[in-house]
């Protein structure tokens, strides 16, 4: 596969996201994906998605950064959103916040098998 290639996949992937076309994450997320070391498998994937769009309805996953080394992509996402509640142990509340989250992603062919997420919880509280 060429980086252009999965780039395109990357970026469909995150359009699925923002769509919340939860039918259609089995096309880009492995059935037994890991993340963070962990195996929490398609189903585990899907259901950690919705319940952040359950905290933070107007979530929006936006690239800021697409590095292409097939079968792995590193993406820093920006978030400009308004959780509900508390977000990472802070009392948003409603409050309009941004963050960031480094990613990598290892691919098995055109799905995702791997993810390593980091995301940057200190950029909260400066904000509230």
């Amino acid at each position: 596969m060429t980086r252009d290639e999965l780039a395109e996949i990357y970026r469909g992937y995150i359009d699925c996201l923002n769509k919340q076309d939860w039918a259609s994450l089995i096309d880009c997320v492995h059935d037994a994906v890991r993340y963070n070391g962990i195996l929490v498998g398609l189903v585990g994937y899907r259901t950690m998605l919705q319940d952040d769009y359950r905290a933070i309805p107007d979530l929006s996953f936006t690239v800021d950064l697409l590095i292409c080394d097939p079968p792995h992509i590193a993406s820093r996402l920006q978030f400009d959103c308004t959780p509900h509640g508390d977000l990472f142990g802070y009392p948003v509340n409603g409050k309009r916040v941004r963050f960031a989250e480094n990613v990598f992603y290892k691919f098995d062919g055109a799905r995702i098998r791997e993810v390593w997420s980091i995301i940057d919880k200190a950029a909260i509280p400066h904000q509230l």
